[in-house]
């Protein structure tokens, strides 16, 4: 029930005071995001003077914009790999922070294909915890009852390592879930998962999966949400389903346990929740059973409102799938993180994907904004703008300074601002930079590469075929050099798959959909082969992810790349082909097209 007017939000009614206050520091903060801002800098600052990094540009405790922006240089990960690598052997000077380095936060090992330690504090979990608190007083001013369920929710932890000098190095989400903040998080109704502690926080990912799963069946009629980190996640879990719910049912069925499942703590909790329900094993095993999976989440969980999944950037892939097996339910996008700093939410969350805005939130660090020039290859970091600043309509390179002592750290995405709530900016989430194919001179980037699969998937639509997953490879063994882009492919009528020919125009419909650049290499200059699609067999994308994880990378945090070059990865796709197919003809290009 909403709270009466005394309490009114401009976002709302609020559903409770708790949301009440949330909602009024929401406004309290992108009112005066400037002045917030500058407060920020200035704690930051004032902090932090005495630190290496700050006393080597002569600060001298200042803390104006002014000075700050003149002295302190913009900088990339690379630039700060020394200092950072002092730390992590062990060196507990004031390096960056004068507060204690608690942890290094790992990135996710596949954006860029680097994995990063990224430095933090204790009390940056209290600054994320904050950013999560506001999560649903804003969700629930579009989705009325989340108090009277549940969600389901697959979350998980990856096994951390030590530096050298013995501090942890672990995901952000890994840290957050291993924290009182979440162990011991007080009881919320609008917030309350089908999963135990115990299951998210088992570090064998099928152990974890398998019994987040179970408590999910077993709870199905409470289930009003489903959610994942990344949509690849959910899309992942019901790939789970599909494989194992033959072993699931018998659990249920019988109130037995796998004997697959062994962690002690884990066994310990899903003994106190099992008992034996033959008639929801029966249910699940008739739906599970149907060759058709189309709407399976809303079959086996009919009072699902909406999924909770980040379905922007590169994982916008994942929408047509999550559509078939969810029969078209709203995916709500509900806040913008990295590992280095939690940055924003979506204050309408129930929007359409291509829609998501995230508006920041000032307090969580000092934003600035690089104005992206699409032309060129570099931005140069000169003439930054402050939050405030920006200008809808343009692309911008996201720049952040931290309490934890990064300072004006180029993050890597790419941002549109797309309007203000008060005075605080909202901004698409466009891309994360630099990720490229390149042949010769020509350049690709992941949203291009998205586009053009987008565009040529069209032609499968009469089929009833759909591409499932997607990744890429610039192939210069061959000469000239041409695109390998490897589909996995959801086909739903089999007898009417697609033939040899339409395969052979998708990879024509990609050509006309990449940059006159390509084409002209294409056309003009030779330089660049027909492009080639390979097919590869269903589940290949699930191996490689895998694949990933024996190597060290984060369930929650993991996103299927889409440029490849490692060997082993491209040995595991080759040897999961099952067609080729070449551009047929060359591209459109003219000397006076422009894209």
């Amino acid at each position: 029930m909403a709270v009466d007017s005394v309490l009114s939000s401009p976002l709302g009614p609020p559903a409770c005071e708790k949301d009440a206050k949330a909602l009024q520091f929401i406004e309290e903060m992108t009112r005066n995001a400037d002045a917030v801002q500058q407060r920020v800098l200035d704690e930051i600052l004032t902090r932090n003077s005495q630190t290496e990094y700050l006393k080597r540009f002569k600060l001298d405790g200042v803390s104006d914009r002014e000075t700050f922006k003149s002295r302190i240089p913009v900088v990339t990960y690379e630039d700060l790999q020394p200092e950072i690598q002092r730390i992590a052997n062990g060196d507990r000077s004031p390096i960056l922070s004068a507060h204690p380095i608690s942890e290094f936060l790992t990135s996710s090992g596949t954006s860029a294909g680097e994995r990063k330690l990224m430095p933090t504090i204790k009390e940056e979990l209290d600054r994320r915890q904050l950013l999560y608190s506001l999560l649903m007083p804003v969700m629930n001013l579009y989705v009325p009852g989340l108090d009277k369920g549940k969600g389901l929710y697959f979350l998980f932890i990856k096994s951390e390592t030590k530096t050298p000098g013995g501090l942890l190095a672990r995901p952000v989400l890994t840290s957050y879930y291993k924290s009182e903040h979440f162990k011991s998080r007080p009881h919320d109704p609008y917030n309350v998962y089908t999963s135990p502690n115990e299951a998210i926080l088992c570090a064998d990912s099928f152990q974890s999966m398998y019994t987040q799963m179970l408590c999910g069946l077993y709870e199905r009629e409470q289930v009003l949400r489903l959610g994942a980190v990344f949509a690849s996640g959910l899309v992942r879990a019901i790939r789970f389903l599909q494989l194992h719910w033959p072993q699931l049912a018998h659990d249920i069925r019988t109130g037995t346990l796998n004997p697959q499942i062994t962690n002690l703590s884990l066994c310990e909790r899903m003994g106190k929740l099992m008992r034996p329900n033959p008639e929801l094993a029966d249910f699940v095993a008739g739906e599970c059973c149907k060759e058709n999976w189309e709407g399976i989440i809303t079959r086996i969980w009919p009072k699902t409102k909406y999924l909770d999944v980040i379905v922007t950037g590169a994982m916008a892939q994942y929408i047509p799938t999550l559509d078939y097996y969810s029969g078209g339910l709203p995916k709500a996008c509900t806040m913008y993180a990295a590992s280095e700093c939690y940055f924003g939410l979506n204050l309408n969350p129930m929007c359409k994907p291509s829609e998501v805005s995230y508006t920041i939130m000032p307090n969580m660090g000092y934003f600035e904004f690089l104005l992206h020039d699409s032309t060129t290859t570099n931005s140069s970091p000169t003439n930054l703008v402050d939050l405030v600043d920006v200008e809808v309509g343009k692309e911008y390179e996201l720049v952040i300074t931290t309490y934890a002592g990064l300072y004006r750290y180029r993050v890597g995405d790419i941002l549109r601002v797309t309007g203000f709530h008060n005075s605080a900016p909202q901004f698409h989430f466009v891309r994360r930079k630099n990720v490229l194919l390149s042949i010769d001179s020509d350049k690709t980037d992941e949203a291009e590469l998205q586009k053009a699969v987008e565009n040529a998937s069209k032609l499968l639509r009469e089929f009833n075929t759909s591409v499932v997953e997607y990744t890429s490879y610039a192939d210069t063994k061959t000469i000239p050099g041409h695109y390998v882009i490897y589909w996995e492919l959801l086909m739903k009528d089999l007898k009417n798959s697609p033939s040899d020919e339409v395969l052979n125009k998708c990879c024509l419909a990609m050509e006309e959909s990449l940059n006159t650049v390509y084409r002209q290499g294409r056309v003009a200059c030779n330089s660049i082969g027909p492009l080639e699609i390979r097919v590869v067999k269903n589940g290949t994308f699930e191996e490689l992810m895998d694949y990933a994880i024996s190597r060290g990378a984060s369930i929650n945090q993991y996103k299927v790349p889409r440029c490849v070059n490692f060997a082993p990865i491209l040995e595991l796709l080759d040897s999961r082909v099952m067609s080729s197919h070449f551009s047929p003809s060359l591209p459109q290009w003219t000397p006076e097209r422009r894209r």
